[in-house]
């Protein structure tokens, strides 16, 4: 249990820290925040027209939309300029809780390999290693990859350095502390 609960504690740290790295300091995710000297027009403008939060794909069509609307909508907006808007009518900067949860869940992620790969009777510093870094691999081809694929996203490459460097030196943090004291295999 301590090999786990530790193992956790500081793998999720060295991937909250990676995190904070890439989004503060290297600032890797900066083209999916661009700047535009027109915010402040476009900001009123939205204020002006969109009265709830949420997340509005543009164009799009409204819920209930007959197949002939559909044929028609495709052919209209085939090769036009489209949009994701996630908008927000009230701004709030307070980041301690967010930061709290974030280390939570990195974590939990970290205590569930942890809690996996401690199941294998031989551990070794290579198995642990290859295993934590291609579950990094599979976060990153779960949500950032696949959304890229349907959203064209601007940061794919942050997500992708984010998960080759968290959960590679995590991987090199959990193959040495969980292949040190290998359990051996039962006959």
């Amino acid at each position: 249990m301590k090999r786990l609960l530790i193992g956790a504690l500081v793998g999720g740290v060295i991937i909250f820290i990676c995190q904070t790295l890439s989004w503060t300091i290297l600032d890797l995710h900066r083209p999916a925040n661009q700047y535009t000297p027109n915010q402040d027009k476009i900001m009123a403008f939205l204020n002006e027209q969109i009265t709830e939060n949420g997340s509005y794909f543009l164009p799009t069509l409204p819920v209930g939309a007959n197949e002939d609307m559909m044929k028609k909508y495709m052919l209209d907006v085939q090769g036009k300029p489209w949009a994701i808007l996630s908008y927000h009518k009230k701004m709030d900067l307070s980041m301690g809780m967010n930061i709290v949860r974030v280390l939570i869940v990195n974590i939990l992620m970290v205590g569930l390999l942890c809690w996996i790969l401690l199941r294998i009777p031989t551990l070794k510093f290579s198995t642990v290693f290859l295993a934590t870094l291609f579950t990094g691999f599979i976060v990153f081809l779960n949500a950032p990859y696949t959304g890229h694929i349907w959203y064209e996203t601007f940061d794919l490459t942050a997500y992708f350095i984010d998960a080759l460097v968290g959960w590679g030196l995590t991987g090199l943090w959990l193959g040495w502390w969980l292949g040190k004291k290998t359990v051996k295999a039962t006959a």
